[in-house]
């Protein structure tokens, strides 16, 4: 049998308990609304507008030429010319990568044929918060197309914008970068062939 001093204690220690599971106060006629606090931020209204392909005066498409001049002439990035600049000869690409100034940490350009086709842009998180670069683009494009934990994506035929974590924002070009998808499985189909053609000389 469970003494009474200690059935009153413990009577005493777990009602709050049951009270809040309740959603009252305990006492008849009396109700108690638990306050859960939200997070707060600027509302969400989806927006309609195409995607862009420009970030300020940088460009999807622009030439290698055309965008050493932009950065140079940009004071959000500090872009030292050639130096920034290097040749990827296994793709027959170009890689441009600068730093960046204010809300910019870094920032990345991929080009082929000397044609920009994805733009990078990794943010300062002391500065911006990942939040409110998802509002802004929400606001702006609408809802994205894919929502996952690693990156948010808005997409037409044309181009790719995604939100990536912890925080970048990358443009890419859905025109050239199907196009070096079809090579690499054709280059992966080839592979196959030989490998089977191999193996059938034994």
């Amino acid at each position: 049998m469970i003494k009474r001093p200690f059935f009153f204690l413990a009577l005493f220690i777990f009602s709050p308990v049951w009270v809040f599971s309740q959603g009252g106060t305990g006492f008849p006629g009396e109700s108690f609304d638990v306050f859960i606090p939200s997070r707060t931020g600027p509302s969400i209204v989806p927006g309609s507008d195409p995607l862009s392909r420009s970030f300020r005066k940088l460009q999807l498409g622009m030439s290698l030429d055309e965008l050493k001049e932009e950065l140079a002439a940009d004071g959000l990035f500090e872009f030292r010319g050639d130096r920034d600049v290097s040749f990827l000869p296994a793709r027959e690409e170009n890689l441009v990568e600068t730093t960046g100034l204010s809300f910019i940490r870094r920032a990345f350009f991929q080009l082929r044929e000397k044609k920009v086709f994805i733009m990078a842009f990794t943010m300062d998180q002391q500065r911006i918060d990942h939040y409110s670069v998802f509002v802004s683009l929400v606001q702006k494009y609408g809802e994205p197309v894919s929502l996952n934990p690693l990156e948010t994506v808005w997409e037409n035929e044309e181009t790719r914008i995604s939100l990536e974590r912890p925080l970048t924002v990358k443009y890419i070009d859905m025109a050239v970068f199907k196009a070096i998808m079809d090579e690499s499985r054709a280059e992966a189909d080839k592979g196959v062939l030989l490998r089977e053609g191999f193996l059938n000389e034994f």
